[in-house]
């Protein structure tokens, strides 16, 4: 094939008898389909239970780079399960994901899951184990007559992005320098100890003079 535009000139450096160790992808389609037949198998064996599975917690992404981003976590933590009144040995019992290595770095984030846990907990229908002798907290009769599986996912993110009103820019605005901003906030780092010595010893001067 010939070179096309401004890319990188193709040299193929190739083997000998490379053909044998071609890959080929014609099992996809039926891979395909296999995976498809197994989701609607567990979805039947596990009916009336939840289709994609059990209710995961909302956490943020780690590093600096990605912690601004919200995604479905691997479990609730330890924490998060006691705070909502709901034992670590019930929790998977009822579709609810737990993850004991889990540890919560911040107020927020906890209530925000306990509230997810509350929340799940008031629209549950629970079965009971024995239909004639229902235990505290199990869902009566006709509610379990109404019970449907769930196909999609438990509870999603709602992402809202607030939008802002249009409006002039001011001169403060125009003036500001991203550059100038950041060059000087490191200055000022680089300084701090510097400053913070200099303005004691000019206090201690004008201690010592009086």
């Amino acid at each position: 094939m010939a070179a096309k535009r401004n890319g990188m000139i193709p040299n193929a450096h190739f083997h000998k008898h490379w053909q044998r160790y071609v890959k080929t992808w014609f099992n996809q389609p039926m891979r395909h389909r296999r995976r498809r037949l197994r989701r609607v198998i567990k979805a039947r064996r596990i009916a009336p239970r939840p289709a994609r599975g059990p209710l995961r917690p909302v956490v943020r992404c780690p590093t600096i780079r990605y912690n601004q981003k919200l995604r479905l976590g691997r479990g609730f933590s330890l924490q998060e399960l006691k705070a909502a009144g709901i034992s670590k040995k019930m929790a998977p019992t009822i579709g609810i994901s737990v993850d004991h290595r889990r540890r919560n770095k911040s107020l927020e984030s906890m209530q925000q899951n306990v509230q997810r846990l509350k929340e799940y907990r008031s629209k549950l229908i629970l079965f009971p184990r024995q239909m004639d002798k229902p235990r505290k907290g199990d869902s009566t009769a006709e509610e379990c007559k109404l019970a449907e599986q769930f196909k999609g996912i438990l509870m999603p993110i709602k992402r809202s992005i607030p939008r802002e009103k249009a409006r002039p820019i001011t001169q403060k605005e125009k003036k500001f320098s991203a550059y100038a901003a950041a060059r000087h906030a490191r200055a000022d780092q680089r300084l701090f100890g510097y400053r913070l010595r200099k303005r004691q010893a000019a206090e201690e001067e004008a201690a010592g003079g009086k």
